[in-house]
C-alpha cells in the first residue's frame, strides 16, 4: 500500500510501511514522471547486480545511462527507453552478454510493456 498525505507545499511524499519517496512540483525533487524513468533505470542496475552476483563477479565499475524517448503522442507517451551499459575492462564478453541479457529481463520494463491490461481505479474512500 502506498500512502500520500496532500498538503499545500510543492513536495509530495509517498510512503509505504518501510520506505518513503519524495517528489516535487517545483524542481526541488524529481517529479513523478522522472521518478518513473528513474525506476526503469534503477531496475536495470538491480538486474545487472543480480547477474554479477550469480556469476561471482564484482559489479563495481559498471555504468548505466538511460534515456527516455517520447512517442508520437508527445511527452506523455514513451516510445523507446534506451539503456547503455559500460563495463570495466575485466569483464569478459560472456559476462557482458549475461549482464545485458539480465537487464533485458527487468520486471518494471516488462510491466510497462504489458501495461495495457492494468485497470486503474480512482474512487472516494
Amino acid at each position: 500500500m502506498f500512502a500520500i498525505h496532500v498538503d499545500d507545499t510543492p513536495v509530495i511524499t509517498v510512503a509505504t510501511s518501510r520506505h518513503q519517496v519524495r517528489f516535487a512540483m517545483n524542481g526541488a525533487e524529481m517529479n513523478p514522471l522522472e521518478g518513473f524513468y528513474a525506476t526503469l533505470a534503477g531496475c536495470a542496475a538491480v538486474y545487472a547486480k543480480k547477474a554479477c552476483m550469480e556469476m561471482g563477479v564484482s559489479a563495481a565499475g559498471i555504468e548505466i545511462d538511460c534515456k527516455p524517448f517520447a512517442g508520437a503522442k508527445g511527452p506523455m507517451s514513451l516510445a523507446r527507453f534506451k539503456t547503455e551499459v559500460r563495463f570495466p575492462e575485466h569483464f569478459s564478453a560472456e559476462q557482458r552478454a549475461a549482464v545485458l541479457e539480465s537487464i533485458g529481463q527487468c520486471a518494471v520494463k516488462k510491466i510497462v510493456q504489458v501495461g495495457g491490461e492494468i485497470d486503474f481505479v480512482v474512487s472516494e474512500a
